[in-house]
């Protein structure tokens, strides 16, 4: 048996287990907003036992029984989310068994299994929310880690919990230079593994719309991205965000066509003025990205279809930062290719026969197709038309019900019925679905589109013109593009119906507006420049230190930076420039000092007594300056009399006195 195998089997303190469960309550407390309820009753459980097995009132569970307690939270597992394969089965599964090791923890390798196990369990926090809030949180159970594992030692800590966890934030604290040194300057690598995770983010912008669909999205206050621009904020009038287009409809749904979705960059000319922005992303699960027209995104991954939208080459399941570039007044597509034509004029051989019908009529009071959306958007701007968050339902002929019996709806029935009319009148139209607008942030200058914003539009094809954007939407409810969902909804009922709690039901409260702005801020910029901290990113702040940058130079910084922070680090802990606090102390050095000017050193483990006691044998005519030194200082320091330091100094300036100034001992 090795020696290092008794320490093993040594029973774990008192202030480990406690602050081992007290870790693992906030360790597993933000995982209850993504894991079944349950998980809370099976910490309860476990905790309870271990506690009573340390008070010696239950034993240990058997073998038997750990097995039975592993099968049933495994059936549990697969029952709630239906299987134990991807990102929350995983995380579910790793977050059972932190817990159900607590049951069976025997020795102190139990515990320091279970600790490490436990900062494994708070970095895939991470993978459901990487936000500030969050990042600051994690700080709360990697201090209660770091505190039982510093109650593991044998120290005069292992009854003092207080002083442990200042330890242990002490520690965090050391190693917070060495962190942001690491962050800055090693070199940023792509993620080692890729999990599947359905439910993180998500987005009403999906690749087929029915009319409800948008409808549903606009009570949801979750924010979709965030702006900033180079320049001056463009009007609300101007912020159409593209997301896809939908050009295929089987007589209830929009979606997208196969021909859309194939590589290609569209033609497009004309450029003029452009915009400059970035946009910080939130996990949508989808692969397509949000420019204004027209707009272009040159980074690695990221692509452009034919239909004008930008699309990353795989789905966004984290934050993304990129840059974009937009040109309004650009032409798009002066010539329409044939396939293009046929699926922008795609339609049901059967349905909405008044619609085609009304559709032709237009057709025969204009020829011009200019002059026939201005005629539908007319209509739609003069008849008793609504714009409501809960529409009637339609029936099989959806476009006719809408067009000619309800009239109330929402963007994506506007835009979809014109659609419908303009292609049965022989022009070449889509809808296109993005979002629209979106809330400025003064303190920050920067756009806050949410879900809420959620919009769709119309786009037709004129000769010598291109495409053309539309939206029949304004001349029903115009105060929906001036002044933002938030305001035009605001006294619809059913708006934010299914958020009570959102601080955008209280934004004509000025203080918990501020506020809410404020924080929003503060979020935003730490997506930005901590989560958006890319090579790219990386490798122009390098560059702009260090200027021409080679791995050699990198190499250098990182070793000699980490080198720099660790001395600073170890002088600031051990303090050698600092005098001693203790004048006891302090003055038993000076008289161990000037007895070694003479040759007398004190051994390592020696008494003061037995060093005052060699040194008078060796030196008999100063025995007595010594010895009353030697007794003074035991007094003061063990026999409870009064420290008096003077008395002490006096003691050994007459030692002083009386020791030769030379040394005669070598």
């Amino acid at each position: 048996m090795s020696a290092a195998q008794p320490a093993v089997g040594q029973p774990i303190p008192r202030i480990a287990l406690t602050w081992l469960l007290v870790a693992q309550v906030l360790v597993i407390l933000p995982h209850l907003l993504h894991l079944p309820f349950w998980i809370a009753g099976l910490w309860l459980l476990c905790a309870g036992w271990r506690v009573q097995v340390f008070r010696m009132r239950a034993r240990f569970p058997t073998r038997l029984e750990r097995i039975g307690l592993l099968v049933v939270t495994g059936a549990a597992a697969f029952l709630s989310i239906g299987s134990l394969i991807g990102l929350d089965g995983g995380v579910l599964l790793l977050v059972a068994t932190f817990i159900l090791k607590l049951v069976e923890l025997r020795s102190r390798r139990d515990a320091l299994l279970l600790i490490f196990l436990g900062f494994f369990v708070v970095v895939t926090g991470y993978l459901f929310d990487d936000g500030l809030l969050s990042a600051l949180y994690s700080l709360l159970p990697v201090t209660a880690l770091l505190a039982a594992l510093i109650g593991m030692q044998q120290s005069s800590m292992g009854e003092r919990p207080a002083a442990t966890v200042k330890l242990a934030a002490s520690m965090m604290l050391q190693a917070v230079p060495l962190m942001l040194l690491m962050f800055l300057f090693f070199p940023r690598l792509g993620p080692l593994w890729s999990l599947p995770n359905p439910q993180q983010g998500t987005t009403g912008i999906s690749d087929s719309m029915a009319p409800a669909d948008i409808a549903e999205l606009s009570r949801s206050p979750a924010l979709a991205f965030r702006a900033s621009f180079d320049g001056e904020v463009p009007e609300r009038s101007e912020l159409y965000w593209r997301a896809l287009t939908l050009e295929y409809f089987d007589g209830r749904r929009w979606s997208q066509s196969r021909g859309a979705q194939q590589w290609g960059k569209p033609v497009w000319s004309g450029r003029g003025e452009s915009l400059s922005y970035s946009i910080v992303m939130q996990p949508s699960g989808r692969p397509w990205l949000f420019t204004l027209d027209v707009g272009l995104i040159n980074e690695p991954n990221i692509v452009q279809r034919n239909d004008f939208r930008q699309e990353s080459r795989r789905p966004v399941t984290q934050s993304l930062m990129y840059r974009a570039q937009s040109w309004p007044q650009a032409m798009r597509e002066p010539e329409l290719p044939e396939a293009i034509r046929q699926r922008t004029l795609q339609l049901p051989e059967l349905g909405d026969p008044r619609s085609r019908e009304w559709a032709q009529q237009l057709k025969r009071e204009h020829a011009n197709p200019a002059e026939l959306v201005g005629a539908l958007l007319q209509h739609f701007n003069r008849e008793p038309y609504g714009y409501t968050l809960k529409p009637p339902q339609l029936g099989a002929d959806s476009i006719d019900d809408f067009l000619f019996q309800t009239r109330q709806g929402f963007c994506a029935h506007y835009a979809g019925a014109m659609v419908f009319v303009l292609r049965a009148a022989g022009i070449p139209s889509r809808v296109v679905a993005g979002y629209q607008g979106g809330e400025l942030n003064a303190a920050g200058n920067y756009l806050s589109v949410r879900q809420l914003d959620a919009h769709a539009w119309v786009e037709y094809w004129q000769e010598g013109k291109g495409w053309i954007s539309v939206d029949p939407t304004f001349q029903v409810a115009p105060e929906r593009i001036d002044m933002g969902a938030q305001d035009a909804f605001a006294a619809d009922e059913s708006f934010l119906e299914d958020s009570p709690f959102s601080p955008l039901r209280y934004r004509n409260v000025g203080w918990i507006n501020e506020l809410r702005l404020a924080w929003d801020n503060i979020n935003y910029n730490w997506q930005r420049w901590v989560l958006g901290y890319r090579s790219e990113q990386q490798l122009g702040l390098l560059q702009r230190w260090f200027g021409t940058l080679d791995w050699t130079r990198l190499a250098l910084a990182i070793v000699g930076g980490g080198g720099l922070l660790l001395g600073l680090l170890a002088l600031w802990l051990f303090k050698p420039w600092q005098r001693e606090r203790d004048p006891q102390q302090r003055l038993l050095r000076r008289y161990e000092s000037l007895l070694l000017r003479h040759g007398l050193r004190r051994d390592r483990g020696e008494g003061v007594r037995a060093f005052a006691e060699r040194a008078a044998a060796l030196m008999p005519l100063q025995a007595q300056a010594i010895a009353a030194f030697a007794q003074a200082f035991e007094a003061q320091r063990y026999a409870g009399q009064a420290s008096s330091p003077q008395h002490l100094r006096q003691l050994l300036r007459q030692l002083r006195r009386e020791l030769p100034w030379r040394s005669t001992r070598r």
